[in-house]
């Protein structure tokens, strides 16, 4: 393994211009290609190619195409789990998506960060940070989850909604950033807004 993709994998700054990470985009480039492809694919035929692309993948995930990622490989997605149209999956660090996890249309989740210093994003540097959504979530259509973010168990996330910090199991979260509005396992919220759906 090469210097560059050692130093991703350990979420360290590295240069993403490099040939062994170019070869593994070129695979999930055919991969993602294929699986996107128009056409009457049988569903066990669109699960062998999620089995070869993603780095695992549950009983009974569906991933309605079209579906982009990064390498493919650095995606975890646990059985049951449904995700709609559209999904961005960044996954230059690894994303771990639990069981029964239901993801609308367009979400992305998003691992690369890139430096805040011109010079050096200018030069291509960047560094990315796991994403990890716990079991029972529910992310709306929409949703973008930044790099380095854990969202607990059970939570919802309404559409639209920016996720820039973790979330704790259990609640219902909306906004740019998002914001907590309303702890659904204990019954409790700061706040009675509309139904943000």
């Amino acid at each position: 393994m090469g210097e560059n993709k050692q130093r991703m994998l350990a979420g360290e700054w590295y240069l993403p211009d490099d040939p062994e990470l170019a070869a593994d985009t070129e695979r999930r480039i055919e991969l993602c290609g294929t699986y996107n492809a128009p056409g009457a694919r049988t569903a066990a035929e669109r699960a062998g190619i999620l089995s070869e692309l993603l780095g695992a993948v549950g009983e009974g995930v569906r991933i309605r195409p079209p579906f982009h990622c990064d390498y493919g490989r650095y995606i975890s997605v646990g059985p049951r789990t449904f995700v709609n149209f559209g999904a961005v999956f960044l996954d230059a660090a690894p994303i771990t998506i639990g069981a029964d996890v239901q993801i609308g249309p367009n979400v992305q989740l998003l691992t690369p960060l890139h430096e805040l210093d011109t010079e050096r994003r200018r030069a291509g540097w960047e560094k990315a940070v796991p994403v990890t959504i716990g079991d029972n979530v529910w992310l709306g259509g929409g949703v973008i989850v930044c790099p380095g973010v854990t969202i607990g168990e059970n939570t919802v996330v309404g559409a639209g909604s920016v996720v820039t910090k973790d979330l704790p199991p259990g609640v219902l979260a909306v906004g740019n950033p998002a914001q907590i509005i309303r702890y659904l396992d204990a019954g409790t919220s700061p706040a009675s807004p509309a139904d943000p759906f």
